[in-house]
């Protein structure tokens, strides 16, 4: 016999469950299985042994020995929970401390018509849908501190840029608005996820439901699903729920990123419009005079990371056979919740950022009147005004900023006659230079539906108000829902 072998199977063991399977697979899903999963499994244990009463499977006798025994294993304090080889899973290990206070075969019944399949993935399902109910709550926090900032600059004039170059003027208040809207788009993703998820696998069993007259429409009322997944192949062998919620986070995440990255630009002292609070910046240990903003910083990285772990799901899913998906689950779900969890201090971290900056105003107007971004302006009023082909218009605009940009000045800086002179056949009226050149008269003459006119921008801020706080409003409804099918089922 083959002495490594020998030696190595003496100590890692030739049955199952050996040592290295032990250590490195057992032990660590039976922890996050624990952890993630331990109230969702008592729910599903109370809903069905409630709806196997009810189905007349069990007697109402052993339905309240029963749910005497699942909610004494309740109270116990789940850390106190390990992993024991007699038991291959947190599944079966609770079933065994049920069985210690109502005996085999009470805690037997427990599982008619339920396999772990179904109730792994009700299990997910449930976890998921508090975790996008939780993340809601908090975007919706963003969103609101986003439109009370862009209520402040409704006025508040500034470039806008277009291939990270100065494009043209817009207000502070508008751009806010822009990056509310973005995340408001993402909110309707999370709700589309939220009812993927919240759909009721249960009664499927393993794969082709169960001879026993269940009810799979009583676990939806009882445990608060929207609906039933109706083909129980489908519900058991379905990851697409686990994709949406993954894409939708690697959505929301790297929507951030991007303005993220946009308000660190605006931090720099080159740039100098954006002051992030003393409280979310640290001073270099060398150099006193920064001011670093790392809490921009460490929300971008941990964007970045939440991206990674929704990639990670889908990754995980791709190809795996439709079918069962448990055992991929039980090393995907932690992915998911990681993401979560990024994603949520993310926000509450962009929250207190945005609500307690300061913008610089004047240094804002300044930057907008420079790089000649008024321009089109000019192409305009000589289209609308002059009756001068808008090709033309643009080629006689070009050609004034050149030539201004030959002289070394900047728009404002060139005087009416010489503007004159550069487009020749046209004469330009002193107002209408004037108008040209000031990029606060640009933005009031941008007054059509979602330009940055200050009475534009102030109904936008009306209209996004009152959505931000119907979210608020629409989430704490869902989480009551649901914090009262929790409690209902405790009192079963």
């Amino acid at each position: 016999m083959n002495k490594r072998k020998e030696d190595f199977e003496l100590e890692d063991g030739a049955c199952f469950p050996g040592k290295t399977y032990v250590d490195e697979l057992l032990k660590p899903v039976f922890k996050d299985q624990r952890d993630y999963l331990f109230d969702a499994m008592f729910m599903i244990h109370r809903a069905h042994t409630t709806m196997l009463k009810e189905q007349k499977i069990i007697t109402a006798g052993e339905a309240k020995k029963i749910l005497e025994g699942v909610n004494e294993v309740a109270k116990m304090e789940k850390k106190l929970l390990n992993y024991v080889p007699e038991y291959e899973d947190f599944f079966f290990l609770v079933e065994a401390e049920v069985a210690k206070v109502i005996g085999d075969d009470l805690a037997g019944k427990m599982h008619i018509a339920k396999s772990r399949n179904d109730m792994g993935e009700a299990m997910y399902r449930i976890v998921i849908r508090d975790h996008i109910l939780d993340l809601l709550g908090n975007v919706k926090k963003l969103g609101q501190s986003l439109v009370i900032q862009a209520e402040d600059h409704i006025y508040t004039v500034m470039p806008a840029h277009t291939h990270t170059q100065p494009a043209q003027p817009t207000t502070f208040g508008h751009y806010l608005l822009a990056i509310s809207d973005n995340l408001s788009r993402d909110v309707d993703r999370l709700w589309q996820a939220y009812h993927t998820v919240n759909r009721s696998p249960m009664g499927a069993a393993a794969i082709t439901t169960t001879g026993f007259p269940i009810s799979r429409e009583r676990m939806v009322e009882l445990l608060g699903f929207d609906d039933v997944m109706e083909n129980s192949y489908d519900a058991i062998g379905t990851g697409d729920y686990l994709l949406e919620t993954a894409l939708t986070l690697v959505s929301l995440m790297t929507n951030m990123g991007r303005w993220i990255q946009e308000l660190l630009r605006m931090a720099s002292n080159e740039v100098g419009l954006l002051k992030v609070s003393d409280a979310y910046v640290q001073v270099s240990s060398i150099m006193p005079q920064k001011r670093n903003p790392v809490s921009l910083e460490h929300s971008r990285a941990l964007a970045s990371s939440a991206v990674g772990e929704g990639l990670s799901v889908i990754q995980m899913i791709h190809n795996t056979p439709y079918g069962d998906i448990v055992d991929t689950e039980d090393d995907l779900q932690p992915h998911l919740y990681n993401g979560f969890h990024k994603a949520n201090r993310v926000t509450k971290l962009l929250t207190a950022v945005i609500t307690t900056m300061k913008f610089n105003k004047a240094r804002a107007l300044q930057q907008a009147k420079t790089n000649m971004i008024t321009i089109t302006e000019l192409a305009d009023v000589l289209a609308r005004d002059y009756d001068i082909p808008f090709r033309r218009a643009h080629q006689i605009s070009s050609y004034v900023s050149k030539k201004a940009s030959d002289a070394k000045k900047e728009l404002y800086e060139v005087s009416l006659s010489e503007v004159n002179e550069w487009i020749s056949g046209v004469q330009l009226s002193e107002k209408d230079w004037e108008h040209i050149v000031d990029p606060s008269k640009f933005i009031e003459r941008r007054n059509i539906t979602g330009g940055p006119n200050p009475q534009v921008v102030e109904r936008m801020v009306r209209d996004r108000e009152v959505r931000w706080e119907e979210l608020g409003e629409k989430v704490e409804k869902y989480a009551a829902q649901i914090d009262s099918i929790k409690d209902d089922l405790i009192k079963l």
